[in-house]
C-alpha cells in the first residue's frame, strides 16, 4: 500500500470492538480533548503493540478504556477499514462482541453512548469508522 504509488506507507494496525447490547445498540466512545480527532465518536479499541495479536490487543484495550473483560472466544471478526493517516496507513480491524464482564465505563474517553447503527450516520466519527456503519447495520 502506498500514499502516492511510489512511497510505501508504514502500516498502523488498529483494533476496535462493536459491543452490542440486548437491544441491538452499539457502544461508542467520545475521543477526549488533547488527542487527535478530539470530540469524535468512535468504536473502543486501539493500536496493536509489537508482538501482540489483534485479539490480545483488543482485550487489553477494552480493559484499559472501559474496564471490561472480553473472552477471546467472544470476539467475532466482522470487517476492516483502510485509510491514509499522514505518513502512515491505518488498517482498522473491527470485531463484534455481545458478551463481556463488567459495566463499560469511560476510563479514557470523554463520554460513552449506546446507539443503533442507523443513528451513527448523524454523529461526527473518524473517517475510518464511517464505512463500517452499513455493515454493522446489516449484521445487527
Amino acid at each position: 500500500m502506498t500514499n502516492d504509488d511510489s512511497v510505501p506507507a508504514r502500516l498502523l494496525p488498529v483494533v476496535a470492538a462493536a459491543l452490542v447490547d440486548l437491544e441491538g445498540r452499539v457502544l461508542l466512545q467520545q475521543r477526549p480533548e488533547g488527542k487527535s480527532l478530539a470530540g469524535l465518536w468512535e468504536f473502543p479499541g486501539g493500536k496493536v503493540e509489537p508482538g501482540e495479536t489483534p485479539e490480545a490487543a483488543l482485550i487489553r484495550e477494552l480493559e484499559e478504556e472501559l474496564g471490561i473483560a472480553v473472552p477471546h472466544a467472544c470476539l467475532a471478526p466482522a470487517t476492516f477499514a483502510s485509510a491514509p493517516l499522514g505518513d502512515r496507513h491505518l488498517l482498522l480491524l473491527l470485531y463484534v462482541t455481545r458478551k463481556w464482564s463488567g459495566v463499560p465505563r469511560a476510563l479514557e474517553a470523554t463520554a460513552l453512548r449506546w446507539v443503533r447503527p442507523v443513528e451513527m450516520h448523524a454523529l461526527a466519527m473518524p473517517p475510518a469508522d464511517r464505512p463500517l456503519i452499513g455493515l454493522l447495520d446489516a449484521l445487527i
